[in-house]
């Protein structure tokens, strides 16, 4: 058997909406794309996998999502050739495991590249999307992606907001609805190079999080607010789940450098990072 390897995704907008009951209730929506860090599996011969991580679990990047794809992928549980099935094997199997998760994570990973999904019932289309050459240089010159060093656990961070969903927490249901359309303004902006609506598109995004629980915010705040005061950040956002692991910070041209130095000095990991756009692929 061959070994595989799953690309780890950059969720701009829409995280948490992927999630069930949301999903059977309203509908969910992403905009993701993946980067060249990878989770590689490699069969060992006796029906198991050596897992190799190019950044570490918990760090909000989809990592839990990449593994299960890559494993399923190289232990030849279903045929790789359907990526939408793989997609959703490797979702099963996370579920079974006791993690609460959604499913952008593991077609993003199978697909690669730039995605906006779709999330109906248990379901998931992926609709046509293609940003502008120029909002894609732009994003990447300007976007950092730093591991803050604290661990979270994203099934923790879900049980809480989605137990609250429940019962019916209307910030919660007003949260998700805002993450949900700053989801579409992001492919808007990101299609049309509209840089001021990607900027938009992630307050709005950190606006719905703040309703869902402040405390997914509460490990960033210390570091990120003073940049946001003084303009050298124009706007971030917490990845995955938060609570913990990276941020992406969008920031100001002139401030880069001095962005980067601080997170250093703070003890921030800067995760460099390229496009991927090869998706699950045999090694």
């Amino acid at each position: 058997m061959a070994g595989y390897r799953a690309p780890l995704r950059i969720d701009l907008a829409g995280g948490w909406t992927d999630l069930a009951p949301y999903t059977h209730d309203h509908g969910g929506e992403v905009v993701n794309f993946t980067i060249d860090k990878w989770v590689t599996a490699t069969p060992d011969g006796d029906g198991n996998v050596a897992l190799q991580f190019d950044v570490p679990a918990g760090s909000g990047l989809g990592t839990s999502g990449a593994l299960n794809v890559a494993k399923i992928a190289a232990l030849g549980i279903v045929d790789t050739s359907d990526l939408d099935n793989v997609a959703e094997s490797a979702f099963k199997t996370e579920i079974n495991e006791g993690n609460r998760c959604g499913r952008q994570d593991q077609w993003a990973s199978v697909h690669g590249g730039f995605n906006r999904f779709l999330f109906i019932g248990d379901g998931v289309e992926k609709l046509p999307f293609e940003p502008a050459p120029s909002a894609k240089k732009w994003l990447k010159k300007h976007l950092i992606i730093a591991h803050s060093g604290i661990q979270h656990k994203s099934g923790d961070m879900q049980n809480l907001v989605w137990s609250r969903y429940d019962s019916g927490d209307q910030d919660v249901i007003d949260g998700l609805h805002t993450i949900r359309l700053a989801t579409r303004m992001m492919a808007d902006a990101l299609q049309r190079d509209h840089r001021q609506l990607v900027v938009e598109s992630l307050n709005e995004t950190c606006k719905g999080v703040d309703l869902l629980d402040p405390s997914i915010h509460q490990p960033f705040r210390d570091t990120i607010e003073p940049m946001l005061a003084d303009g050298s950040v124009m706007a971030w956002k917490a990845l995955g789940a938060g609570g913990g692991g990276c941020a992406a910070l969008l920031c100001n041209p002139m401030s880069l450098n001095l962005v980067h130095s601080k997170l250093s000095d703070l003890g921030w990991q800067i995760i460099d990072w390229e496009y991927d756009y090869s998706g699950l692929a045999e090694i």
